[in-house]
């Protein structure tokens, strides 16, 4: 039997496989489709996504074998890449190739293999999309065409996989940089603020400070995550966080979150509305007393969500329900109206409420 050792398979070849980062993973039903159709297709019982690695035959996907991989001396598929050719054996007892591979052995051994290489664009030979019976046949012209089409297929999946990969590790990067270059501005922004002699300059610098921080908190979450989409309970518990970090120490500022994913601009405009709720208790209630600021964020049907802000000072709000105005109001009614969203506040016993309701796109 003419087997194929791991030293004829050579290492950039290997290279080239480990670098897609695919064996191990877990069965993807895109993968479990295309071996279900070719068994069909190829009226065989046996249909596998095979990939050759320096001592191994590893199945991506599989259809009436029963195991997730094989040794390499068992591998036919290992002939294929040798040969970079598709491989049809109508009897394996008949072929030298095969005709003492364990695979093939026994009464209830593999007697047919056909095998189409899985190609890179650069033409490595990765493994093959190949069908097996347990008799001794050939495949048609139509189900040989229709066995390469589907290992181009295959290839196209593993392809579009990488692609993914390696976007979402650029993204990661890109956002741990953001991060980086936000906490520095937010930085500089405070060492002018603690030369600021005049008040309301002074507050300015304190709200630009605070927006920065949370869209540098907002990167830090979605380069810790492997996907676009940020939980809200995470995101805002750590945004009232930073907020009651930067307020006296009579003033709270605390909140409660139900759980949401949803994407980075729904949470950036989230992290906006919570901060300028913030500073506006923080003007009109809390100030320089005593007091306390409470949000809670409750997930709602329809995949609404409602924010209340309660603010209760220690000194009487000096303004009517109506006439909190300036920029920070209208930041937070811009932010809900990118998210569907209604704003409703008043005064109530404790204070001054504020309740948003707004639909983001759960993700």
């Amino acid at each position: 039997m003419a087997y194929v050792s791991s030293d004829d398979l050579l290492d950039p070849r290997l290279g080239v496989l480990r670098s897609y980062n695919i064996l191990d993973t877990p069965r993807e039903r895109d993968f479990d489709d295309i071996v279900t159709l070719a068994a069909r297709l190829c009226d065989v019982p046996v249909s596998l996504v095979s990939l050759v690695d320096a001592d191994r035959q590893w199945f991506k996907a599989e259809v009436g074998l029963g195991c997730s991989e094989t040794p390499l001396e068992s591998s036919i598929c290992a002939h294929v890449i040798r040969e970079n050719d598709f491989v049809e054996i109508p009897d394996t007892h008949a072929d030298e190739r095969t005709r003492d591979n364990p695979l093939c052995a026994g009464e209830d051994g593999m007697r047919f293999y056909a095998g189409a290489l899985l190609r890179t664009a650069a033409g490595v030979p990765l493994g093959t999309l190949c069908v097996l019976d347990r008799k001794p046949r050939t495949l048609t012209p139509l189900q040989r065409d229709a066995l390469e089409v589907l290992a181009r297929q295959v290839m196209t999946q593993i392809e579009l996989r990488q692609v993914i990969a390696s976007e979402a590790v650029l993204r990661n990067e890109m956002d741990h940089r953001i991060k980086n270059s936000l906490s520095t501005v937010a930085a500089f922004v405070r060492l002018e603020r603690r030369s600021e002699e005049d008040p309301h300059a002074g507050q300015v610098l304190d709200r630009v400070a605070q927006q920065i921080d949370t869209v540098s908190l907002l990167h830090r979450h979605l380069s810790d995550g492997s996907q676009r989409r940020v939980d809200l309970a995470a995101y805002l518990g750590e945004v009232v966080k930073l907020i009651d970090q930067s307020q006296p120490p009579a003033v709270s500022v605390t909140g409660q979150f139900d759980p949401l994913d949803v994407e980075a601009r729904e949470a950036a405009n989230l992290g906006t509305i919570v901060n300028e709720l913030a500073a506006n208790a923080v003007k009109h209630s809390v100030g320089d007393g005593k007091g306390a600021i409470i949000f809670r964020g409750e997930a709602l049907e329809g995949g609404r969500y409602r924010l209340t802000c309660q603010d209760t000072g220690s000194r009487p709000a000096t303004t009517e329900p109506r006439s909190r105005t300036g920029i920070g109001l209208r930041l937070i009614a811009h932010s809900a109206q990118q998210l569907s969203g209604t704003v409703t506040s008043g005064h109530d016993g404790e204070g001054y409420r504020t309740e948003i309701i707004v639909t983001p796109r759960p993700v």
